[in-house]
């Protein structure tokens, strides 16, 4: 169980300007706006005891919050805190948008809650977490360059969408997902020094192949997982690679993702 405090991005009204121009430039004419909410700043609470954790602070019957949905609550005495069962570690848990000026309180009512032992955690537990679960980082594991089909992720793009072909994109896109992609992201294990960010992949015969985009020992399954862009035809579960760590080669194996499986709400 952890507590995780996020605080209002610095500069935050450049990258806002910059999405909102985004916004409209696919909007079809529509009347789109971006708000940035700078008062407010974001505490995520996960993990299996987090619903009990939380529910004692509200009033609400959390058991009818699945996940991806949420509300506007007091929750421990503090007002309108808006609650969403979601969080980005593959485990129940709530991310709250709180006033500012009331994060640290909101973060010491769950710190001393009885239901549960919760401690502060940072960006080196949550990305763990995140990482067993197949959660892909921006900037990391997707970018502009990547299209959904290579990043396993045309769940994300609804039949509705693909008849109409509209959408940034499309034309690439759809050929991908009638034909294959070049490549694919897949999950990986391996033992020794762990493979980071920008490590090469090696097929058997020690040719680059791809990179990682991701990895970290797994503290649950006391191996060292990553993500990586291989071509398709190595993408098979079982297939063997090596990583390049510190100029040497380490053994791999593709493995199917999440790593682990994941625990969201759906209700009882």
């Amino acid at each position: 169980m952890f507590s995780a405090l996020t605080k209002t991005l610095n500069g935050s009204r450049p990258f806002a300007t910059d999405s909102e121009d985004r916004l409209k430039a696919v909007s079809n004419d529509m009347d789109v706006a971006l708000e940035v909410l700078e008062d407010k700043a974001l505490v995520a609470l996960q993990g299996p005891q987090a619903a009990k954790v939380l529910q004692s602070g509200v009033q609400d019957d959390l058991s009818n919050m699945f996940f991806m949905h949420g509300g506007v609550m007091d929750v421990f005495g503090i007002k309108d805190v808006r609650v969403t069962r979601c969080g980005y570690t593959g485990e129940d848990g709530f991310e709250l948008s709180v006033n500012k000026d009331r994060a640290v309180d909101l973060t010491n009512a769950l710190l001393e809650s009885k239901e549960a032992d919760v401690k502060p955690a940072g960006l080196g537990p949550r990305d763990s977490l995140r990482l067993e679960a197949g959660l892909c980082l921006y900037g990391n594991d997707i970018d502009e360059n990547t299209t959904p089909v290579e990043a396993v992720l045309v769940w994300t793009i609804g039949k509705r969408r693909r008849a109409q072909a509209d959408f940034p994109g499309a034309e690439i896109i759809l050929r991908q997902i009638k034909e294959k992609a070049n490549r694919k992201r897949v999950g990986l294990l391996s033992k020794g020094p762990p493979a980071r960010a920008g490590a090469n992949v090696l097929d058997a015969d020690g040719n680059k192949v791809g990179h990682v985009t991701s990895g970290c020992p797994s503290p649950c399954l006391k191996q060292n997982i990553a993500m990586a862009y291989v071509p398709t035809k190595l993408s098979k579960p079982g297939t063997a690679v090596h990583l390049e760590v510190y100029k040497k080669k380490i053994d791999a194996q593709v493995v199917k993702m999440p790593f682990l499986p994941t625990n969201y709400y759906f209700g009882k």
